[in-house]
């Protein structure tokens, strides 16, 4: 892990994962890597959750334009941005994106690849590829469309238009807005009660939605049975069942295993 990325993993088990590229936190392949490197550390060693945020101006403003050749170099930026954000949300924890100013592009790919986004009141998204003659390339063809609905992404795409934080709620994009002084304690308060519960349920959770989303109904129902039995070999579920039965609901001390 470089410089690029900062990790700060906190006491209440939230890991805090800062993008550090000023000026506008560029997407370049450095940077890339070590969002990679993150989120395999993220990954072999999980918190109970994480935090992903960039600049107070600037979330990250997309791939290193820099960068930029032929074919070549647009495969390559490609296969760099999918490694990194397909490892980011695979990251068995619940992943939170905390949204400041602009996300563009890579930027909003970023996002996309987190599993619940918080937004400031002066947060914007987009995906602008099609200004410079291109096409998003790091996810936001797919992630997108998942996200807001097929129409509503080719619209965004095609016409290269930005969505600002009330629009990116009501359409999906983001999943609150706050205040932007608020922003950072919300996204770290919600990671902090999430940590606290029983993050091998979570995980379950995370890949049923994930990997169901990948087949037909009847295909994630079964994944969801399979799941919902694997369950039951955590001691977590020992725990919060006897909890239940003992003290009623949501007073479980889970251990994370």
């Amino acid at each position: 892990m470089g410089e690029l990325v900062l990790v700060e993993r906190r006491d209440d088990g939230v890991a805090v994962v800062t993008l550090n590229n000023p000026k506008v936190n560029a997407l370049s392949q450095a940077m890339l890597a070590d969002l990679l490197a993150v989120a395999d550390d993220l990954t072999s060693n999980p918190p109970g959750a994480v935090v992903v945020t960039g600049g107070e101006r600037i979330f990250a403003a997309g791939a290193d334009i820099s960068e930029f050749g032929g074919p070549s170099e647009g495969r390559a930026i490609a296969e760099g941005f999918h490694r990194a954000l397909d490892t980011l949300a695979a990251v068995p924890r619940f992943v939170i994106a905390a949204v400041s100013g602009y996300a563009l592009g890579g930027g909003c790919e970023l996002a996309l690849a987190c599993d619940y986004r918080i937004a400031s009141e002066r947060a914007v998204f987009g995906q602008p590829e099609i200004l410079l003659g291109i096409i998003p390339g790091g996810g936001g063809t797919q992630r997108l469309a998942r996200t807001v609905g097929a129409s509503r992404a080719k619209e965004m795409m095609i016409t290269g238009r930005q969505v600002k934080a009330d629009e990116a709620l009501r359409i999906g994009l983001a999943d609150e807005v706050v205040p932007p002084e608020a922003l950072h304690e919300r996204a770290l308060t919600l990671a902090a009660e999430v940590a606290k519960g029983a993050s091998e349920a979570q995980c379950l959770v995370k890949r049923a939605v994930d990997e169901g989303l990948n087949t037909d109904l009847a295909g994630g129902l079964r994944l969801e049975r399979g799941l919902f039995e694997l369950v039951f070999h955590t001691d977590d579920s020992r725990i919060g069942v006897q909890s239940f039965l003992e003290h009623g609901p949501g007073k479980a001390a889970f251990t994370g295993r």
